[in-house]
């Protein structure tokens, strides 16, 4: 077995103060030098351990080797054989807890930056104009149709993989750009809307119609998209529809979801007022409640807005926060304050229905719950009010129920999640596959990306009779 090299490649980042005013990307990329010495670390274990822990299978060793043999076309193309999203995935994959977690230098706490390598082949690609990606011949035609319903990642990944696989694919997206919530819900800070837009022009390279400003449920039904000649649906269409805490004073002035806040600033460029058209109040005093990416995301973006102070509220400890810790360290240096083990009882207004505070309680831990975090508990008395003229709930969503209301024979859970297996994406209604929020509720954008993979493969199968198991639809 080679060396052990534990000097982990730290990733290039712009500095906090000047960081906190603009809205450019945060983390700048590998300099060749870097990756190259970053992917000599690799020891090339036999058993590829990081393979396992990545939802999309992407041969981890075998793209990193080109990279160190210095042969960046075959690292495109091993990546992107597996991968049609690698520049998004480079930077928004939480590979800390899935293919890094299980890397073999990880026992040393130093794991190879498997997401930083792979963020580097896909921006030497877009750089070099590279197509390596591609397949070298268009596939042999199945004469099979799918109507993917959704763009986002889940949407985005089913789409490519049938393209290859030989079906025609349409995609069907509600908003008037391609992305999902890689292009409403990220900041600009994080994933550039060049880089999705990239993507999504690979996607539509590979042979995938796109049709946006299509409301599936109001233009078509997906029983409409059946009958009309489409031989399998899949629904990717998230989980858009915010949650909140139904407490007094929720319906104040000045309380944003989340989804309408990053929506404006991101998708309807907010950040670019007056250029763009698309006010948001943000205020001096903002509040984000909610410990998750989305949390970190509203908070970064409303001191980029030039809020002069901003204050995460989360109920749990450090310990418990769902964010990345990437995530919440960048807010912490960047001045954003988390108030821990706090919870809001209520919000204030003044005369004209605009909020101006926030009564709290707060909070300690008990025992853990459902989801193995410990559970928060009111402390009785403790209640305390935060001045604040903004509050953005980041709480997470579900989905939006236009699909399923409109859908006959497909079943929802009690959030409003569509049921389907876990293995193959098959909903209750036959023809019928899902994946992506809109079946496990908020989640990570690779965890989309492999319901997206997997629901692909089994429509292949289905699709060329490969499959005769009777549809369940009991």
């Amino acid at each position: 077995m080679a060396k052990l090299d534990l000097n982990r490649v730290p990733m290039p980042r712009q500095d906090p103060k000047a960081r906190g005013k603009n809205f450019n990307e945060v983390a700048l990329g590998y300099s060749p030098e870097q990756a190259q010495y970053e992917a000599n670390r690799c020891i090339q274990c036999p058993k590829r351990p990081c393979v396992t822990g990545c939802p999309v299978d992407v041969d981890i060793p075998e793209f990193i080797k080109a990279i160190r043999d210095g042969n960046m076309p075959e690292a495109v193309r091993i990546l992107k054989s597996k991968n049609s999203l690698p520049g998004i995935c480079g930077r928004v994959c939480p590979q800390e807890t899935q293919c890094e977690s299980t890397c073999t230098l990880a026992k040393k706490e130093a794991p190879i930056a498997i997401g930083r390598l792979e963020r580097y082949v896909a921006d030497w690609e877009r750089a070099n104009k590279q197509t390596a990606g591609s397949p070298s011949s268009p596939p042999e035609p199945a004469g099979k149709r799918v109507a993917i319903v959704g763009s986002g990642p889940a949407g985005l990944t089913a789409a490519a993989d049938l393209a290859k696989m030989g079906h025609s694919v349409t995609l069907f997206e509600a908003l008037h750009v391609a992305g999902g919530v890689l292009m409403y819900g990220i900041p600009e800070f994080r994933l550039p809307k060049e880089i999705v837009q990239a993507e999504v022009e690979y996607v539509s390279s590979l042979g995938a119609e796109l049709k946006l400003d299509s409301v599936i449920g109001k233009i078509d039904t997906v029983d409409e998209l059946l009958d009309s000649g489409y031989d399998a649906v899949f629904l990717g269409t998230g989980a858009g529809l915010p949650m909140f805490m139904n407490i007094p004073g929720e319906n104040l002035n000045g309380v944003y979801s989340a989804n309408e806040f990053l929506t404006r600033v991101n998708l309807m460029k907010a950040y670019r007022f007056p250029e763009y058209d698309t006010p948001v109040k943000v205020g001096q005093h903002v509040a984000v409640i909610g410990g998750g990416n989305v949390a970190m995301d509203s908070a970064r973006c409303a001191l980029r807005l030039g809020a002069r102070k901003v204050t995460i509220v989360y109920r749990r400890s450090e310990a418990e926060m769902p964010a990345r810790r990437e995530e919440a360290e960048n807010a912490l240096e960047e001045g954003i304050i988390f108030k821990l083990l706090t919870n809001p009882k209520r919000f204030i207004g003044n005369k004209e229905n605009w909020v101006i505070g926030m009564e709290c309680y707060q909070m300690e831990l008990g025992e853990p719950d459902d989801s193995g975090r410990r559970r928060p508990i009111v402390i009785e008395g403790s209640e305390f009010i935060i001045d604040v003229d903004v509050v953005i709930v980041a709480l997470g969503t579900t989905p939006n129920p236009l699909i399923s209301s409109t859908t006959e024979g497909l079943e929802t859970a009690r959030r409003g999640t569509v049921v389907a297996e876990e293995a193959t994406g098959r909903t209750k209604k036959p023809k019928v596959w899902a994946g992506g929020d809109i079946v496990t509720g908020a989640a990570t954008v690779i965890s989309a990306m492999g319901a997206g993979k997997k629901a692909a493969a089994d429509i292949d199968r289905y699709l060329r009779g490969e499959d005769n198991t009777e549809w369940n639809s009991s």
